[in-house]
Formats: structure tokens, C-alpha cells, sequence
């Protein structure tokens, strides 16, 4: 094999490659006797069938074939030798092939840009550390307590208010007529949330436990036989019990049905879980003033092909003329989601920073214990999706990054309140939302601190 370099420009080099007739016909020979020992063909015991009888039969595949394997081995050759490090998937172009004759072709690679990290000197950044209020803890229990609330069954006079909970049977017809899911037993209504149908709730109070009622209703829109959208529906109810809300006590009987071991636990656990879903928004925060400064401190050449692939995943799902409307500024999130990549993947390799299959399990583990009776579909997710397990590790990677270059910034620590986070992450997000009224794509929102709503379990 023979590599030279034809031309280079910019990140952007193109080899030419040539490999022998006599290796080529090496490797045919090889693979000509390999399969010498699997061909069986009428008239011949298997294993015994002459490679030149083989070669009249199947020649123009195996040569395909041969040519593959070849072509796979000497780029890759061929890119070592020369120590470049490429940027997406090389283009091959050949010039010269056939039986009998020298293979000769180009090898079109773009490559990485070479990066000299800037010392962090200049940097600096504020980190978040966010004290939670009792008053909002508080807040938080009264709320589990009323997601939580307890029934208690009311006397059989008793009639039905808003916030009772009615269990009964129902028979509906559409013109009179049943239909596919006309018919339910034991239904449960909370009265006043309207999670049944619209005005179905309101029609219910006053009822008695084993009264009949009859009502109106009229089905969804979306639903499932379009025949029966937004038809008007007969309803007779079978009233078979009527219940009232009792408030809870917030104790620690009440801490312990939530999971708890006492209500001091319960209020810790709160506590946690508030502060980690503030904390997120702050660190993305804190991450975002990071990333800002290590960009603008470096000027890095970009490989187009890198540029065009980032382009194609963000505008999938986009229009042709969404895609041409916003494509200049695309392009400028294109280059900096590559420029950032590209940087912080070299802080990693000059550290040596690695991630273990043992820290990506640990990462599932905790996504495991976030979702409590939802394991089996998290570790299937996983097992599944190998890319959502390689997706996983690079955040984790990122991560490790990230906290590296905390450790050797000048990182100014603030302690703060609810209301103070409050006011920082939405003066963060006002410049993201006002540059948004356009039309979003993937990466239109990648910069936004996100304060999750904090759990209901």
C-alpha cells in the first residue's frame, strides 16, 4: 500500500491511496479458500468444490467483497500513518479498480482543528447555594396533604357536595343506542376536578347513595371512534357510594404513609427535593456562564461536514422554509454546540478524565430511585436503547468536565433564598425568551434554566 498526500486546505485533506494487484489477489486467494470449506454445490461434497469452479460461480461478489475489506483496512492505515485526527465519516473516490488491476483511490478527510487550551486565569463564575424557608416546606406539606387526603363514607341521606367522592355504575347510549365502552362499574369521581367528562361532576351533586340518576353529557372530541366524537350521550347512574374528605393530620403517621420515617424526615426529604430541582436551574446557570467564557477565549477552524451534520439533527423536524428562515442562526448554534464540544472534549482527554460503565449504572440507579414504581421501564429503556446508554455517558463525561473547571476557576460562592433564585433564574431566562418568539428548534431553548415544578410524590 501506498499513501500520499494529494492536497490539503484548511482542515480539509485529501490522500491518494494505492494498493497492488498482487495483494489484492493474495486477499481473493484467502477468501477463495475460506469458502472452499462452507460452498456446497451439486456434484460436489461440501468442502471439496474447486476454488476455480467457486470463482466462475460467485467471482464478482467475492472480488465486492475482497474490495470492501480493503478498503476498510488501508483508510484506516492510511489516516493512522499520516496522524490525522478526523472529523465525521472520510469520503472515498475511486479512480482505478477491477480484476487484474492495481486499486487506486482517493481518501477525502476533514479533520480535527488542533487546540491549545487557554489557562483559566481569567475565569470566574458565581455558584449557587440556596437556603430553603420553612414557610415553603410548610407550604409543601399542606399541599401533600391535601393530594393526599383521606374519605371516609357519609350517611346513606347524606347528598353528594363539591369534593365528595362518588363511586358508581353507568349505562350511556348515543341515540339510543350502546356502544364500545357504554357500560362502567365502580367508577370513582372526585366531584369538582371534571376528569370524567365536561359538566359531568356538577351533575352529580346532590345525589344520595343508591339513587338513580340520569344525565347528559357530551363525548370528547379525541375520542377513539370518531363516529362518536362530540356526540350527545345519555347517561343512567347507579349511585353505589358517596364519600367526604377528612383533612390530614400532618404528624408522623401522615410522614410515615408518605414513605417517611417520622415528619422530621418527611420535611428533610421536602427540603431536599426542593433544593436539588432550584439547584439544577442555578448549576445549568453557573454551567452557562462557564461555557460563555471558554468560547469566547478560544478561535477554533470548524470542519464544514461537522457543521452541516449538527444543522441536519436541529432541522429534522423543521419545514424547508422554517429550515431556510432561521438558517443564519442555525448555523451560529451549530458552531458554537460543535466549538464547545470540541473544547471541552480536550480538557477531558488533557485530564484524563474517563467514565466508567460502573458510574453510568450508578446514574441509572438514581434515575431508578427518582421513579419509584417505574424501575422495570427505566432499566428496559436503557437495555433497549444502547444510544440512550452512550447518550448518558457523555452527559456524565460533560459533567466531570464541567466540575474540573470549576475546581481550577475562581468560583465566587453565593448563598441565597427561594425568592432571590426565583429572580435570577428569570432575569436568566428573559433574554432566551425574547430572542424565541420565532418558531423553536432543538436547540432554540439549550440555554435555559429550567426551575422544575417540584414533585408531587
Amino acid at each position: 500500500m501506498k499513501t500520499e498526500i494529494q492536497s490539503k486546505k484548511g482542515l480539509r485533506t485529501i490522500l491518494s491511496v494505492s494498493v497492488d494487484k498482487e495483494t489484492i489477489q493474495k486477499k481473493m486467494d484467502e477468501r477463495l479458500n475460506e469458502l472452499q470449506k462452507e460452498v456446497s454445490l451439486k456434484g460436489f461434497r461440501t468442502g471439496k468444490v474447486p476454488t476455480s469452479v467457486i470463482k466462475n460461480q460467485f467471482g464478482k461478489s467475492i472480488y465486492g467483497e475482497v474490495i470492501d475489506k480493503i478498503l476498510r483496512e488501508t483508510s484506516t492505515k492510511a489516516i493512522e500513518e499520516k496522524k490525522i485526527k478526523v472529523a465525521g465519516q472520510p469520503k472515498i473516490d475511486l479512480k482505478t479498480f477491477g480484476e487484474g488491476k492495481d486499486l487506486n483511490y482517493e481518501l477525502q478527510i476533514d479533520s480535527l482543528p488542533d487546540i491549545k487550551l487557554k489557562p483559566f486565569d481569567s475565569y470566574k463564575a458565581i455558584e449557587y447555594k440556596i437556603k430553603i424557608e420553612e414557610k415553603i416546606i410548610n407550604e409543601k406539606l399542606k399541599e401533600l396533604s391535601i393530594q393526599n387526603k383521606q374519605f371516609e363514607d357519609k350517611k346513606e341521606d347524606e347528598k353528594a357536595i363539591l369534593g365528595d367522592q362518588v363511586t358508581f355504575d353507568y349505562s350511556a347510549t348515543v341515540d339510543g343506542n350502546k356502544f364500545e365502552g357504554s357500560e362502567g362499574k365502580g367508577v370513582q369521581l372526585e366531584l369538582g376536578k371534571d376528569l370524567f367528562l365536561k359538566g359531568f361532576d356538577e351533575q352529580l351533586v346532590g345525589v344520595k347513595k343508591n339513587d338513580l340518576k340520569n344525565l347528559d353529557a357530551v363525548l370528547p372530541a379525541n375520542h377513539p371512534k370518531k363516529e362518536l366524537a362530540n356526540k350527545k350521550t345519555k347517561f343512567e347512574c347507579k349511585i353505589l357510594n358517596i364519600k367526604k374528605a377528612i383533612e390530614n393530620k400532618i404528624d408522623d403517621n401522615f410522614a410515615k404513609i408518605m414513605g417517611a420515617k417520622d415528619l422530621k424526615d418527611l420535611k428533610k426529604l421536602i427540603e431536599s427535593q426542593i433544593s436539588n430541582q432550584y439547584s439544577q436551574a442555578l448549576n445549568s446557570i453557573t454551567k452557562k456562564e462557564i461555557l460563555d467564557q471558554i468560547e469566547k477565549n478560544h478561535e477554533l477552524n470548524l470542519p464544514k461536514n461537522l457543521i452541516d451534520q449538527e444543522i441536519l439533527i436541529m432541522t429534522k423536524n423543521l419545514k424547508k422554509e422554517e429550515k431556510e428562515k432561521h438558517k443564519i442562526n442555525n448555523e451560529k448554534i451549530a458552531k458554537s454546540r460543535i466549538k464547545l464540544g470540541l473544547l471541552l472534549n480536550e480538557y477531558g482527554e488533557k485530564n484524563s478524565l474517563k467514565v466508567t460503565d460502573d458510574e453510568v449504572r450508578a446514574e441509572i440507579q438514581k434515575q431508578i430511585k427518582g421513579m419509584p414504581g417505574q424501575e422495570k421501564m427505566v432499566l428496559d429503556y436503557y437495555q433497549k436503547n444502547p444510544s440512550a446508554s452512550q447518550s448518558l455517558k457523555g452527559s456524565i463525561y460533560e459533567e466531570k468536565i464541567i466540575n474540573l473547571i470549576k475546581s481550577k476557576i475562581k468560583l465566587e460562592i453565593k448563598n441565597i433564598n427561594t425568592k432571590e433564585a426565583e429572580k435570577i433564574i428569570s432575569k436568566f431566562n428573559k433574554p432566551n425568551l425574547d430572542q424565541g418568539n420565532t418558531k423553536k428548534t432543538k436547540s432554540s431553548d439549550k440555554n435555559k434554566a429550567k426551575p422544575k415544578k417540584i414533585s408531587k410524590k
